[in-house]
């Protein structure tokens, strides 16, 4: 593993065996890189690098706009996902792919709960992704189904992956009932404009094995 810093974030680098292997962009709620490293080895996942990033600033950098408090006593998002995007693009992607010596075969986003939310709607703000991982993803987040059909990507995704807990949506909370829904359609949204998309249905809740969902995710963009 190498750890490197920039944009103020911490970066968790595990090379790949092949310098020029697919590396997978993961943001991480406090630093599980290690876990889902080691999730993807245990499933024998092809060659890949993984760049895992900490220290976010969770409901500010991951949320794309300003938004209430989902929970009760909660705290609210405030929409800096543009900025930290920035951050990911001009600092700590060409400061990793420095560091391993090399320009991987292509670059995956990918990330769990509001970080999924994120990877899907960085491909609309810039074309350095060609494939996208949303584990559990926040898609009930207010306006983003709406988003994603009137705006068109910077580069449509070669695929998408989507998961969910099947007990997720089985909630008293109105905004977040909405979750396999809209994760639904959005999927839906992207097959019928000719992309592959799969969605995984996972037991348990948003909380359940949160590394081995993320590492599942992975090895299917990286089986395509």
């Amino acid at each position: 593993m190498i750890d490197l810093e920039a944009g103020s974030k911490q970066i968790s680098v595990f090379p790949g065996s092949k310098p020029e292997a697919p590396a997978i962009y993961l943001n991480t709620f406090a630093g599980e890189g290690q876990a889902v490293w080691e999730a993807a080895q245990a499933l024998g996942c092809p060659p890949f690098t993984l760049v895992a990033i900490s220290n976010l600033d969770w409901n500010h950098d991951m949320a794309p706009w300003n938004s209430p408090p989902a929970f009760k006593n909660g705290e609210p998002c405030t929409g800096g996902a543009d900025e930290y995007l920035q951050i990911l693009t001009e600092e700590i992607v060409p400061v990793t792919e420095k560091k391993i010596h090399a320009v991987p075969g292509w670059r995956a986003i990918a990330g769990y709960s509001l970080a999924g939310l994120f990877a899907l709607y960085a491909i609309y703000r810039t074309d350095k992704f060609s494939r996208v991982g949303s584990m559990s993803g926040s898609l009930w987040f207010p306006g983003m189904k709406e988003y994603i059909a009137t705006h068109e990507p910077k580069r449509w995704p070669d695929c998408l992956y989507f998961s969910l807990g099947d007990k997720e949506s089985k909630t008293r909370n109105p905004m977040l009932q909405t979750v396999r829904q809209n994760t639904e359609e959005i999927e839906a949204f992207y097959k019928a404009r000719g992309t592959e998309t799969t969605f995984q249905l996972n037991a348990g809740n948003h909380f359940d094995h949160a590394a081995e969902r993320t590492a599942r995710g992975i090895c299917w963009l990286l089986n395509r």
